[in-house]
Order: C-alpha cells, then sequence, then structure tokens
C-alpha cells in the first residue's frame, strides 16, 4: 500500500491502514483523545494494548478510516457518530450565594466562657455572634476595598 492511499498506522503493529478501510479503536476515552488516538488494524492489536493500558474494562469498537486525506472530510467523518451537547448561551454566572452558616467554633466558645466566668454557654448565641462577625468582616471588606487591596489584612478590621 502506498502512503497516498495510507490514512494511518496501526498503533501496535505499525501497518498502514488504508483509506475507507474498517479499524478498530479503543472503548476507552483516554485512548481515543486526540493527542494519544490509537488506531489499531485488527482486534488481535488491539488486545496487545490491553496490559499495558491498564483498563479495567473495554472493547473495541469498529470504525471506517475516512475516504479522503481532505481535513474537513476527515474531521465531519469523525464527528459524524459523536454526540454533541450543545448549550444555551448564557448571562455572566450568578455570584455564589453567601454563606449563612454557624462561624463560631462552638467548642472553644464554651470553653473560653466557662474558663472566664464559670457559666454555661447556650447554643442559641452561637447565630447572633457570626452575625456580629459577619458585620465585622464586611466591614473589613469594604477597608480593604477602599484601599484597593484585594487582601483583607487585620489592619482593615474595626477594633470598636
Amino acid at each position: 500500500m502506498s502512503e497516498a492511499t495510507a490514512w494511518r498506522r496501526c498503533s501496535v503493529c505499525k501497518n498502514p491502514i488504508a483509506l475507507g478501510a474498517i479499524h478498530q479503536v479503543c472503548s476507552v476515552s483516554t485512548c481515543n483523545r486526540p493527542r494519544t488516538g490509537l488506531v489499531f488494524c485488527s482486534v488481535t492489536c488491539w488486545e496487545i494494548h490491553l496490559p499495558e493500558a491498564n483498563h479495567r474494562e473495554a472493547w473495541a469498537v469498529e470504525r471506517r478510516a475516512p475516504t479522503s486525506l481532505d481535513p474537513e472530510a476527515a474531521a465531519a467523518a469523525a464527528a459524524a457518530g459523536q454526540r454533541r451537547l450543545v448549550r444555551p448561551a448564557q448571562s455572566a454566572p450568578a455570584p455564589p450565594p453567601v454563606p449563612t452558616e454557624v462561624l463560631i467554633v462552638a467548642s472553644r466558645l464554651r470553653d473560653y466562657v466557662r474558663a472566664k466566668s464559670g457559666y454555661n454557654t447556650s447554643d442559641r448565641v452561637l447565630e447572633p455572634l457570626s452575625e456580629i462577625v459577619r458585620r465585622v468582616c464586611d466591614q473589613a471588606i469594604e477597608n480593604a476595598r477602599r484601599d484597593g487591596r484585594m487582601t483583607v489584612l487585620d489592619r482593615d478590621v474595626p477594633t470598636e
């Protein structure tokens, strides 16, 4: 077979695969990436690549080579059997929601209150303290923004 009628070479035995000929490809996606692009002239050659590939589950898929070397025709032939997912155009993504979970470590707060005063601490005190921390963080963020920084520093946190 001349180079003019060869489409590609087998990835194992290096025999040429003719234009329009039936060949095998691996069912595993990592073997079918454009950069890897493994093709096999027979099922036997496909089986030879299995020990090196370490696939958990794989099979040979029969394909037909393009009938011409025209790049557009080859791309169209390759895409003919593939499914394409098309998403509608979206506007700018919405910012992620601001978390509203508790920001205070309950065990550390209880330990502090007990060590300082000997008192117990209710679970219901965590939410109001988290709100206070959020307000202080918002002020610190605004201070950093006013200074033109993208990092909140200790000097941005209001002390009063």
